[in-house]
């Protein structure tokens, strides 16, 4: 298992120090409101949901930023099938509109490639803008004819190779591979007796 190590940063003299950890069960609602605000409540039609439906999470790389208290980023990865090769999706990343002078988004991006690499991952593939992440390496060099279950724009479909090679030749659907969650029990009132 992978040691996260406390990340503390302050950029300016109004910043708080923030810290890094793994996702806890209690940052559950926190992260589902903080998505919700950077997102908006339709971010679950959105296309790289359809590969985090119903699957968890990869092992150790589903991480919260904390300052003061208060949950106020999150990113997590998720196992696919990229065209028959084994890599991550990663998203969503997202910080708090208040915090994003902080330097809390990269210092997640950071935290979390390194937590990949370190479990052995040999890719990560992500929707987004290619000028924020092509600071972190990612680029679309390898992903011109890979697909995902819906609409996407090609220029934003990214990736960064931790093993050169990981992504040479690959093509067709992207696909989650990651462990099912636990279908939710629906819990149904007692029916009253008829007498």
């Amino acid at each position: 298992m992978t040691a996260f190590r406390k990340t503390q940063v302050t950029l300016t003299s109004n910043a708080a120090p923030f810290a890094i950890r793994a996702e806890r069960a209690a940052d559950v609602a926190a992260r589902e409101a903080l998505l919700d605000a950077c997102f908006g409540e339709n971010r679950h039609d959105r296309t790289c949901q359809r590969l985090r439906d119903g699957r968890a999470p990869a092992a150790g790389l589903a991480l919260s930023a904390v300052r003061e208290g208060t949950l106020v980023g999150t990113v997590r990865l998720w196992h696919v099938s990229a065209g028959g090769r084994p890599a991550l999706v990663l998203g969503p990343l997202a910080v708090d509109p208040a915090c994003r002078e902080f330097g809390i988004g990269a210092a997640l991006m950071q935290q979390a490639l390194a937590a990949a690499r370190a479990r052995g991952h040999e890719a990560v593939i992500l929707l987004g803008d290619a000028p924020y992440y092509a600071r972190f390496g990612f680029s679309p060099e390898k992903t011109g004819a890979l697909m995902l279950p819906g609409p996407f724009e090609r220029d934003r479909l990214l990736a960064i190779e931790f093993q050169a090679g990981t992504l040479d030749g690959a093509e067709g659907m992207i696909v989650p591979t990651g462990a099912a969650l636990p279908k939710r029990r629906v819990v149904r009132p007692l029916q009253a007796r008829a007498a």
